[in-house]
């Protein structure tokens, strides 16, 4: 995702006021009902854990398919992350309700799930109703879903078992349709869930003629971009939560790419003011590398279905 930030330089970053405490001056437009939205074709989130027994982390990354083929992958990787290191993947796990073993180096990992009684919003995604659980060496280190739905047998043994920490570092979703995009995220875990309309279009709401870029979180406008051909590559920082936000966008193959291109549209928190846009391409310390990892969410954007 690092790419996306080569055609930007530093001093071209610019803060928006327009998401703040008070109230924004561009209220949210009515206008995006004449559009279909996208559909929400998949889903994917990394988490980093890190066990308590011992000084090891892991990266799990999940994967929600098709809404129409409803399932999920899992891959597991070390963390610090190298290219050099292989990580363990599985493909769809098709079924509504099971568990799977598997070695990963010394550790023991257990994938255990239930999707049988999952409620579904328009996406692959479920939104309650589940549960994914991932144990490492017996120690419980990943919780997704509801708890209250565990089988008695699951129950007992996540009662007894040892707690790891972990945080979700990464999300990413990939939409095909028109140029429209509603959804939702949080950008760190004491924060809300935010709504986010991301919406391009002319001035016959179709993106023909003098294509606009807007960006509303929760209703209030923060970002709109004009000239369009002309401002295809950008970025802009918001305030969410307390926290600094860079958002880049990457809307060239809508404008000149082909009819089935990707946009691409990049969320990513800063610590400070002060915290560089991207990290520079030089070695650190594993200790600098995890204090320097934060959360970034990904939007993939089709504008014609695939």
């Amino acid at each position: 995702m690092k790419n996306i930030a080569i055609c930007y330089g530093e001093n071209a970053i610019k803060i928006s006021d327009s998401y703040c405490s008070g109230h924004s001056n561009h209220a949210y437009s009515n206008s995006s009902h004449l559009m279909t939205p996208s559909i929400q074709n998949s889903v994917t989130s990394i988490y980093k854990i890190k066990i308590s027994t011992e000084n090891k982390q892991f990266l799990v990354r999940l994967t929600w398919c098709n809404p129409l083929n409803r399932g999920f992958s899992v891959s597991i990787f070390e963390f610090p992350f190298s290219i050099s290191k292989f990580g363990k993947s599985f493909k769809l796990l098709r079924k509504e309700r099971g568990a799977r073993n598997f070695e990963f180096g010394s550790f023991r990992f257990e994938i255990i799930w239930d999707l049988s009684r999952a409620k579904y919003d328009c996406g692959p995604e479920p939104i309650s109703g589940f549960y994914v659980l991932v144990l490492v060496n017996s120690e419980l280190s990943l919780i997704l879903g509801d708890m209250e739905k565990l089988e008695s047998d699951v129950k007992k043994r996540v009662s007894e078992a040892r707690l790891s920490e972990f945080s979700l570092i990464s999300r990413c979703e990939h939409f095909s349709g028109n140029a429209l995009f509603s959804t939702r995220a949080r950008f760190c875990e004491t924060g809300i869930y935010h709504d986010i309309l991301i919406k391009c279009c002319g001035e016959d709401e179709m993106m023909v003629n003098n294509p606009v870029l807007s960006v509303y979180v929760d209703k209030k406008n923060v970002i709109e971009v004009k000239r369009l051909q002309w401002n295809f590559r950008g970025n802009q920082s918001i305030f969410l939560d307390g926290l600094l936000v860079d958002l880049m966008w990457d809307v060239h193959d809508w404008c000149f790419g082909p009819k089935s291109g990707y946009a691409v549209f990049l969320f990513r928190t800063r610590r400070g003011l002060d915290s560089r846009l991207w990290l520079e391409e030089k070695s650190f310390e594993q200790n600098d590398q995890e204090e320097k990892v934060g959360f970034s969410f990904l939007i993939c954007a089709c504008k014609k279905p695939d």
